[in-house]
């Protein structure tokens, strides 16, 4: 029995070294070489201050800013280490209750707009962590954003062409907006009339 416990140690001393240190050490040092800004959780700096990820969205309710898609992660929204959707069914009443409820507070943040409310601003996404919505739900919120701060549209307007991603390679998924990066790119052109 003994002849059989050293070379089995051995081997799980070795697997363990290579495997739990010199593996994820070499990972480590290749995606920090090649890809530092995603190896460090892309995030979006500020006057030099991280102030989020390029990868999971933000809840923004003040109406100076474009509001992101809902999220439905637990316990806070937008918490990465929850991530996932609400799982209701589309005729759940919850979901019809939260969906009535977002709509209420869009129409109350900006009561003179009458245009449809895009689906992506009442509904979450599968992960819960979108940092993007539609072109559409930008387009919604831009007559608010732009009263609020006192700009003219065409000025919030050419703010939100340049920060509309166009589709990957021309035709896959759809134009979106990136709501942390145009939020700042607002701040940085306006001090907000409030």
């Amino acid at each position: 029995m003994n002849t059989q416990l050293r070379p089995a140690l051995t081997l799980f001393l070795l697997l363990s070294l290579i495997t739990g240190l010199a593996y994820p050490l070499l990972v480590t040092g290749i995606a920090q070489t090649l890809f530092p800004h995603a190896a460090n959780g892309s995030l979006v700096e500020n006057n030099g201050k991280p102030v989020g990820s390029a990868l999971i969205g933000q809840a923004f309710s003040d109406p100076g800013h474009f509001w992101s898609r809902p999220s439905a992660t637990a316990p806070a929204p937008y918490n990465a280490a929850g991530s996932g959707g609400s799982n209701l069914a589309p005729t759940a009443p919850a979901l019809v209750d939260a969906v009535k409820a977002r709509i209420a507070a869009l129409r109350a943040a900006d009561p003179g707009n009458t245009a449809p409310v895009p689906v992506d601003l009442v509904t979450t996404s599968a992960s819960g962590l979108d940092p993007h919505i539609s072109r559409a739900a930008a387009d919604y919120q831009l007559a608010r954003v732009a009263r609020v701060r006192g700009l003219a549209e065409a000025q919030v307007k050419a703010l939100l062409d340049a920060h509309t991603e166009t589709r990957l390679l021309g035709v896959l998924g759809e134009p979106r907006v990136h709501v942390l990066a145009l939020n700042l790119a607002l701040d940085r052109a306006t001090i907000p009339a409030r």
